[in-house]
């Protein structure tokens, strides 16, 4: 009997959970788990936690402290659920402030200590702006792992690079659903897809410049695009799709590789010219402000959720 697709790529490819919700970890035994404030949302809506939410936010010292808090106590609370990273989020409200996301960054990872999760097992997430990547440089310096997420362009995947970035997460299906909004009869199924061009871009570029930064696709609309990228670093997948890949059986290619990567030197990005190309590239720039704007939507819903339970 042939195995399912899901085997299949954990075979060749690091699995990662999109989601906050333990069961769905449970079932699909994930190497890593990432998370963000649409899907925290989410976990705190579960009517389980309201007790605990209401008394963290009671706890709280305000709504910013209340928020850190349940991020770290869900995150804890996945740790316990897989054997790799857990990314937790700085608030997308401190995406252009490089020295705010290290303050954020840093009670991240002191809540985490508290709660006997060691550094080593978490990765800050940040938002691929010029100031996001600043403040992940340094944290990477003093050794705090980071992810850096809302990632659309080459210029940010390369400025990550540069900066010695752990893991990057490019967005497959919204860059997809940018050109779908622009070219609406075009095919993009399969390699077409130019979701799935740019992370094979970025991986072949990044595996031929000897980069030790990982790769992990994320924002996936389909398995289509999950398995045109079998054999990447890591794919960050939702429960739907996992259970789809789970369900599917047949022979599953890897298409990346890293002895398909062409090597060379690299030429390192200022600040200007990363500004420059990230300018010229529309999806990119509209992709990237959308995403924050998103992630701060939902934040917004979790401090009204927190504010409401704190003045019960």
């Amino acid at each position: 009997m042939a195995a399912d697709l899901l085997s299949q790529l954990k075979d060749m490819t690091t699995v990662v959970a999109d989601t906050g919700d333990l069961e769905a970890i449970r079932r699909f035994a994930p190497t890593d788990a990432t998370t963000n404030p649409s899907l925290i949302l989410q976990a705190a809506q579960h009517a389980e936690r309201r007790t605990r939410l209401a008394a963290i936010a009671r706890e709280a010292n305000d709504i910013d402290d209340a928020l850190d808090a349940v991020a770290v106590e869900i995150g804890t609370e996945i740790s316990a659920l897989v054997p790799g990273y857990v990314s937790t989020e700085v608030s997308a409200r401190l995406s252009f402030d490089t020295d705010a996301t290290l303050a954020r960054a840093y009670s991240l990872i002191e809540r985490y200590d508290r709660h006997g999760v060691p550094a080593d097992r978490i990765l800050i997430k940040v938002a691929s702006t010029w100031e996001g990547i600043r403040a992940a440089r340094v944290l990477e310096r003093e050794g705090i792992r980071t992810n850096l997420t809302l990632l659309f362009s080459f210029a940010q995947a390369q400025a990550c690079a540069d900066a010695g970035i752990t893991l990057i997460s490019p967005f497959v299906g919204r860059i997809l659903d940018w050109h779908k909004a622009q070219q609406p009869d075009t095919d993009f199924s399969g390699d077409r897809d130019p979701g799935v061009q740019s992370v094979k871009q970025i991986y072949d570029h990044y595996k031929g410049h000897g980069y030790s930064t990982i790769v992990m696709g994320a924002s996936f609309r389909n398995i289509g695009e999950v398995t045109a990228l079998a054999g990447c670093d890591r794919l960050t997948i939702s429960p739907a799709l996992l259970e789809e890949l789970e369900q599917q059986t047949g022979s599953l290619e890897r298409r990346l590789s890293p002895s398909d990567a062409e090597t060379g030197t690299p030429e390192p990005q200022n600040e200007e010219e990363f500004r420059w190309a990230l300018n010229e590239d529309a999806m990119a720039t509209e992709k990237l402000s959308e995403g924050i704007r998103k992630f701060m939507a939902d934040q917004r819903k979790l401090e009204a959720l927190l504010s409401e339970l704190r003045n019960q």
